[in-house]
């Protein structure tokens, strides 16, 4: 992310950011993505190999229009694995609907790299949100109900006579 793309509030999220990772680090560079997705993995078949894969196309993502390019031999290198088993997991990623590629074909040159679309993966992982934000919306509103409770006023206790002798 480049210092001009910083909204207020991307701007805390990085000083927040910074006291976790450090000024370096974050200085380097870094990632948006979901939570969601990683926490349900295994939901949206997903494997390490490919939520890798997916993390090293999301750093390439640096605005909504732009999509990633980023070549398999990078991703290779970078994970340190054959660059056919990254084309492979792609291959796989593709058939399962999580992400499609669109070839860059140059006649005098031959191809560049893919371009990545991953609609199928926010779309798949869309439901997952949809429950998280649901469970959040909920622990928010018990938490209101039990500050309302703290600060309502203590009913007043009544003296009550006993029909009862004391004999």
């Amino acid at each position: 992310m480049s210092a001009k793309d910083k909204s207020p509030s991307a701007e805390a999220d990085l000083r927040t950011n910074e006291k976790k990772w450090s000024k370096p680090l974050m200085d380097a560079g870094w990632t948006v993505f979901p939570s969601v997705i990683i926490e349900n993995q295994r939901q949206l078949g997903l494997d390490a190999m490919d939520v890798n894969i997916l993390l090293h196309l999301a750093s390439k993502w640096w605005n909504a229009d732009g999509k990633p390019y980023p070549s398999k031999g990078t991703i290779a290198l970078a994970m340190n694995v054959d660059p056919r088993t990254v084309q492979r997991r792609i291959a796989a990623l593709e058939a399962a609907g999580l992400i499609r590629r669109e070839e860059r074909r140059e006649t005098p040159t031959g191809s560049k790299t893919n371009v990545y679309h991953l609609d199928g993966l926010i779309e798949a992982a869309q439901p997952f949100a949809e429950e998280k934000l649901a469970e959040i919306e909920e622990r928010r509103a018990i938490k209101k109900a039990k500050a309302a409770r703290k600060g309502a006023p203590k009913p007043k206790l009544k003296l009550v006579k006993s029909d009862v002798d004391d004999d």
